[in-house]
């Protein structure tokens, strides 16, 4: 049987796991990990740590960036796994540009968790109970055709699994 490849997008507001799962996932499946916000310029990083929200013009460049690695990835025909946030439609059009079969893993939570966990959090540039309201008032959450949806209150293992098993049986 011949290995297929993927490009996936794990997407959700600040706090959910994005990270984590997107890492898990990647092992699983053989593919390369990409974390988005490595790829904001130092601007964007500047803003969010002085607990200014980034604006639409902001993300435009970096979410042009992550669509071109989609786009290489498809080219390439190689596996890869990006962490991006992904919170509108347009964003989401804007990296599905890169793959028109792109694959994405919403990750949703309550407020209550997410504030805890972004509590919990060292080393990150997103601070703020502030930042993860305006996150979470810009979310447009994908349709059921768009996206699978997993609870982020479930242990990492059991999301990634639950969104990998489907993939895996196809192959």
């Amino acid at each position: 049987m011949t290995a297929t490849s993927y490009r996936i997008l794990v997407m959700g507001v600040s706090g959910c796991g994005k990270s984590l799962i997107g890492q898990r996932v990647a092992t699983e499946l053989g593919a390369d990990f990409i974390d988005g916000d490595d790829y904001h310029p130092p601007a964007n990083v500047a803003k969010m740590a002085s607990g200014t929200p980034l604006d639409d013009s902001d993300r435009q460049d970096w979410l042009t960036t992550l669509g071109g690695f989609f786009a290489d990835y498809r080219r390439e025909d190689k596996s890869v796994v990006i962490a991006c946030s992904g919170l509108k439609k347009r964003y989401r059009d804007c990296l599905r540009a890169g793959d028109p079969a792109l694959k994405i893993l919403f990750l949703e939570g309550d407020q209550a968790l997410l504030k805890q966990r972004l509590e919990n959090r060292e080393g990150h540039f997103f601070k703020g109970e502030a930042m993860l309201a305006s996150q979470l008032a810009d979310l447009e959450p994908p349709c059921e055709k768009e996206a699978m949806s997993v609870s982020i209150a479930l242990s990492p293992q059991a999301i990634a699994e639950r969104f990998v098993e489907p993939i895996l049986k196809l192959q």
